[in-house]
């Protein structure tokens, strides 16, 4: 039995996701941001960084959710949320996950959350409009790869799709959303189709895409 700490539409999503892909026992603590509950005593011991999520595996926390993901894969393969091991798609998949936690997630902190990176309630247009840069430019690399080898990352669904989705919903207010690339629009529409994506909306609550 799995526990994992999470708050709707953050990055905790791809980790429920994974959760529901693999039909894992588990159950939902919820951390509610607007009490600022990440933050609490109990939840720091947790999770020193004050962030979810958080998975209590074999009874001890496991943050980070791109590393969560890998893990719930290797640990469940017959979900085939990860191609097996050993393969040239294998190494992809280390391969885009890695580029996805390493380019697009800090990048999305410093769009969302001046204050981590300068203090400033907001950023100069210059410094936001650099960032905006930064997350198109992914997008219009991803966008290449698909195009060349989709409809999914690997060709075939796995894991590194769950993440990517989560990530373009979160440009869906953004001056160019992720779904106005075509490529990137068709692997989004794919997997929003699954039950899964289905179900974690129904139980957290979610309206936006």
């Amino acid at each position: 039995m799995y526990t994992l700490y999470y708050s709707p539409g953050t990055a905790s999503m791809v980790v429920h996701l994974a959760l529901l892909e693999i039909v894992a026992p588990h159950r939902l603590e919820l951390v509610d941001f607007t009490t600022q509950a990440q933050r609490s005593p109990r939840y720091l011991e947790l999770n020193p960084q004050g962030r979810v999520p958080t998975l209590i595996v074999d009874g001890r926390p496991v943050s980070e959710s791109a590393a969560l993901l890998m893990l719930l894969a290797e640990r469940h393969p017959e979900a085939k949320l990860a191609p097996a091991a050993g393969t040239p798609q294998r190494a992809a998949w280390y391969q885009w996950i890695v580029y996805l936690a390493n380019t697009l997630m800090p990048a999305y902190r410093l769009w969302f959350y001046p204050p981590d990176a300068s203090g400033a309630e907001e950023h100069p247009p210059a410094v936001r409009a650099a960032i905006q840069a930064r997350i198109e430019g992914a997008f219009d690399l991803l966008e290449a790869h698909l195009s060349a080898n989709g409809p999914y990352m690997l060709g075939e669904f796995s894991g590194v799709d769950l993440l990517l989705t989560m990530l373009m919903r979160w440009s869906r207010n953004m001056p160019r959303p992720a779904t106005q690339w075509p490529a990137l629009k068709r692997l989004a529409d794919e997997v929003r189709a699954r039950p899964s994506w289905k179900k974690l909306y129904e139980i957290e609550g979610l309206t936006e895409w």
